[in-house]
């Protein structure tokens, strides 16, 4: 890198840096770098963290974005902001995934029985405490051998996925499995709501016996809004943002482990939440406990 032609032959001529710095507003500091052929110390400490952000964001199998990775250091201890991310990110060129648009899976049933909104958009984290609300919905993933089906159990003060099945049908059995799952693995101790949409499976027979046989109260967001039940749809557009939507899929069984391994090993345990305060949801329940 080259010095400034004039400071350097102000320099030769005996005549003061400083001032010559001075006149050509470059810093001492700068033009000493420069002439030395080192790297100023905001250049290696940019170095360093694009280091660290690199690592951060391989083991969010490269996932996030600036804040989420932001987060990550300063829990970690590298005080930086998150501009300076976002900046070393993009020089990087690292970027979190971002959101695609979901297609509707569920089909309301014009005979179903009135359930009640008892939800009504409230999905605030941890304010009715843990396994007192829950929510669900449906997605599809495509595979080669055809599509697979994804029905879930969420629980809004945590944001942990407490049941989910996969089937190649969307037939009632697929959602009364995911309540099922999350049911036996809560064991919840006092009346549970679980909120959907007015998805046929919701809101048939067969599914209100199931929950009123577990003690779950249901309730059931308005026909064509989506923002009804938002925090469902706010889980599967991650999945897809960072697991389903970035390879095509060879088999039903491949994409089964493979969004075993998201919900079981990553998104439950470890992958932070805005809305938690960038903690887990495994980290806040333990939060809420204490």
């Amino acid at each position: 890198m080259t010095v400034h032609p004039f400071i350097e032959a102000e320099k030769r001529a005996g005549h003061s840096v400083k001032r010559a710095c001075e006149l050509m507003k470059v810093s001492r500091t700068a033009f000493y770098a420069r002439r030395s052929g080192l790297p100023g110390s905001r250049a290696v400490r940019d170095s360093e963290l694009t280091e660290q952000i690199t690592e951060v964001h391989a083991r969010s199998r490269g996932t996030y974005g600036a804040p989420r990775v932001h987060a990550v250091l300063t829990r970690e201890g590298a005080g930086c902001g998150r501009r300076r991310v976002a900046r070393l990110m993009q020089a990087a060129g690292l970027q979190g995934r971002h959101r695609r648009r979901r297609q509707v899976t569920t089909v309301p049933d014009p005979r179903a029985a009135f359930r009640p909104d008892l939800i009504v958009r409230d999905f605030q984290p941890g304010r009715t405490g843990l396994d007192a609300r829950w929510c669900g919905d449906i997605t599809y993933i495509p595979t080669d051998e055809g599509w697979l089906y994804l029905a879930t159990v969420i629980d809004i003060a945590s944001r942990r996925v407490v049941g989910w099945a996969t089937a190649d049908h969307l037939r009632t059995d697929l959602v009364a499995e995911a309540l099922t799952a999350a049911c036996r693995q809560r064991r919840p101790t006092r009346p549970v709501i679980f909120h959907s949409d007015h998805g046929c499976q919701y809101t048939s027979q067969q599914f209100a016996s199931l929950a009123a046989g577990f003690g779950v109260r249901l309730s059931v967001g308005r026909t064509g809004q989506c923002w009804d039940n938002a925090l469902a749809e706010s889980f599967f557009s991650t999945i897809k943002r960072e697991l389903l939507g970035t390879s095509a899929w060879p088999s039903r069984a491949t994409a089964r482990t493979a969004i075993f391994d998201f919900i079981e090993g990553w998104y439950n345990l470890h992958r932070l939440h805005s809305s938690l305060g960038y903690l887990s949801p495994a980290e806040y329940e333990t939060a809420l406990a204490t």
